[in-house]
């Protein structure tokens, strides 16, 4: 079994570590602490291909696989965990399903822009009554003459308040449940289009996100994106992609946790000696770092299984699961090993620690990922795709 990176996936590793190290990791912590959504960042990320990675380049992006999206996203969420998710949800929740299902004339103008960068995607699926119960969705679109008008509000935007358009599902159907959703891609700036005010959350306070409101929102047929009726089964097959994203942002969130505790076991004495030295402290670090590579091969394994077009919905859920819990026990470990200095806002594990939080809840809780592993193990047997 093969276990290298090919010299493309190496140049990304080199190239986005050195990005996040010289400009966005030094950032972070005002980041944080300002709540500011880093445009300067975003626009740096544009121009080095990471807003469309997995694009092909004949419409506007990288032309990368998504092994080299997983391993970027891991050093951009290292250096700044609210950075990463703005990448993760421009690449994954939006250009993915709309390189995967628009026609040519939609790409020109709901893809180009958005992988190159000089536009910014979101994902409209969880409403205030609706999140992981996504079939039962209460925003509508009811056909008019040429169009549809939308009715309802979406919340928990990442990238909303900074967005251009919004991939958003729908029903076109209520009584036809999942069958009866479909996907439309919305401008910012239709009229009925409603940018609510930002989020106030416990960690990625450089990520905004927002409640985007519809009223009497209408938009041409054009827009919708695939039938009518895919909206469910376009939704749950972009969240598998999502899931390997979020995977290798806790992996990242996780990794900088465990580089700091670390460096700060080998500064840090008690009792005469430096912490590191304390077989307690050992066997923490030994546990952080044993639960990270774990979840960096199960995040390349479903990046894998995705670039060679096989089914990964069980492996994506298993990265996603893994990955998230890990980054929030390492992230926890970290703030130990720092003692009370780790419960200081003036160090690195307390940001860490809020930051990981939110990876085991977005784009599918712990508890749903368990009962999609379940599905899949008790449909298929245990063994996944690879046979492992």
């Amino acid at each position: 079994m093969e276990f290298q990176l090919d010299d493309v996936q190496r140049h990304i590793q080199t190239m986005t570590q050195d990005f996040a190290t010289k400009e966005v990791r030094p950032k972070a912590d005002a980041i944080d602490k300002e709540s500011r959504y880093p445009k300067e960042i975003v626009a740096r990320m544009a121009e080095l291909g990471l807003l469309g990675m997995m694009v092909p380049e004949a419409d506007g992006g990288a032309g990368l696989d998504t092994v080299s999206y997983a391993i970027a996203m891991e050093n951009i969420s290292w250096g700044c965990a609210s950075t990463g998710v703005t990448m993760s949800v421009n690449n994954s929740l939006y250009c993915d399903p709309v390189l995967k299902y628009a026609n040519d004339a939609q790409k020109k103008i709901w893809l180009e822009p958005f992988a190159r960068g000089a536009k910014l995607g979101c994902f409209g699926l969880t409403e205030p009554d609706s999140g992981s119960d996504a079939a039962h969705m209460k925003t509508r679109a009811d056909k008019k003459g040429d169009g549809y008008v939308i009715q309802g509000a979406k919340n928990w935007i990442t990238n909303g308040p900074v967005a251009d358009a919004i991939l958003i599902f729908a029903a076109t159907d209520q009584a036809a449940g999942a069958k009866g959703i479909s996907a439309f891609l919305v401008a910012k700036g239709t009229p009925g289009f409603i940018v609510g005010n930002p989020d106030h959350k416990l960690g990625i306070h450089g990520s905004p996100s927002c409640t985007i409101s519809f009223d009497d929102c209408a938009i041409p047929a054009e827009n919708r994106l695939g039938n009518e009726g895919d909206g469910f089964k376009i939704a749950m097959g972009t969240l598998d992609g999502g899931r390997i994203g979020i995977a290798a942002q806790a992996l990242g969130i996780g990794r900088a946790a465990f580089e700091a505790a670390v460096g700060w076991s080998k500064e840090r004495k008690s009792f005469g000696k430096v912490i590191s030295e304390h077989q307690a402290i050992q066997h923490k670090l030994a546990d952080m770092a044993t639960q990270l590579e774990a979840a960096r091969l199960l995040t390349w394994r479903a990046a894998y299984l995705k670039d060679k077009g096989v089914r990964h919905t069980r492996e994506s859920a298993m990265a996603k699961l893994y990955a998230s819990e890990t980054a929030s026990k390492v992230a926890n470990q970290a703030l130990q090993v720092f003692g009370g200095y780790g419960y200081s806002v003036e160090y690195p594990p307390e940001r860490h620690f809020r930051d990981a939080r939110i990876t085991e809840i977005y784009e599918g809780t712990s508890e749903i990922q368990r009962i999609v592993i379940a599905a899949n193990v008790l449909k298929s047997g245990p063994f996944g795709a690879l046979g492992i």
